[in-house]
């Protein structure tokens, strides 16, 4: 891997990731230019169970996924890993277990059993000083002082803004390397967060279509003074919209011929994926080279 996330935070814009599911869209992010991607419990949720963000994902998954896409791009993943799968020990055992797979940032959240999107209403905290516990235990585990701890607060919808920010400061103390206050209603808000916690760490912002934060750009963002930006399901939301739009169509038609140029064929997708490079490797490899007849 030729970045870190610590690297990419010294450049003057903000750091755009989008959200990834599986190595195809971790792949196609790379193509297109971004610097690192961002790997999505939501999503994950979305596209292997087809449920809901509530939790259900299991750490093994998780885990499964990251590893795959790792394998396969070069840029920097940050991981979701909700609240660290338990108390403090858990949130050790996934440290490990998603740095050896590959993440090169670990996001972790205040939210207790059963856990929620963060832009779903009901959502319930466990007591801050525990959290504090998780973040310091969290940077213990880590084997590469480069692999970041990003600690995130839902404190917003529970508590309000400011128990969030206490909580946000409490938990850089603890020893987070990046701080991500989860679903801020107005762009003031964002901006008294910036105003409280940006001189101390950087900053994520997450943005959610539909959900409970103004959707802005990343230029705008870094006007407003945050560090990063993640779009952690639009993927999945524009994905949904295109399969949606794709069934009917070959359902009405019988045939994908009035789809055409809506799609890469069997050549492109090949040609993407890197298949004529991965048989020639394959070549190097072949039992048959040398041997007499």
């Amino acid at each position: 891997m030729s970045l870190k996330f610590g690297d990419l935070f010294k450049r003057s814009e903000t750091l755009l990731l989008p959200g990834v599911y599986d190595a195809l869209s971790a792949l196609l992010a790379e193509q297109a230019g971004f610097k690192g991607v961002y790997l999505s419990g939501a999503s994950i949720s979305y596209t292997k169970l087809g449920r809901s963000d509530v939790g259900l994902a299991s750490v093994g998954e998780i885990a499964s996924t990251l590893e795959l896409i790792c394998d396969r791009i070069k840029i920097p993943v940050m991981i979701d890993a909700d609240n660290g799968y338990g108390n403090a020990l858990n949130v050790q055992r996934t440290v490990r277990k998603f740095e050896r797979a590959g993440a090169s940032a670990i996001q972790l959240e205040d939210q207790a059993y059963p856990k929620r999107c963060g832009h779903l209403q009901g959502k319930k905290l466990i007591e801050c000083n525990e959290m504090c516990g998780k973040v310091h235990a969290a940077v213990d585990a880590r084997k590469n002082e480069n692999t970041l701890i990003v600690a995130r607060t839902d404190a917003i919808a529970v508590e309000g803004l400011e128990s969030a920010l206490n909580r946000a400061e409490k938990y850089a103390d603890a020893g987070a390397d990046v701080l991500f206050v989860e679903a801020p209603k107005s762009i003031e808000d964002m901006e008294l967060i910036v105003s409280r916690l940006g001189s101390k760490l950087p900053l994520l912002a997450n943005m959610v279509e539909g959900g409970q934060t103004p959707l802005l750009t990343a230029k705008e963002l870094k006007k407003i003074g945050y560090d990063i930006v993640i779009f952690p399901g639009g993927l999945v939301r524009a994905q949904t919209y295109a399969t949606q739009k794709f069934f009917n169509k070959l359902l009405l038609d019988g045939s994908t011929s009035n789809w055409l140029d809506k799609m890469v064929d069997f050549h492109e997708l090949n040609k993407i994926i890197g298949t004529d490079d991965l048989l020639e490797n394959g070549k190097k490899y072949d039992g048959s080279k040398g041997q007499s007849k």
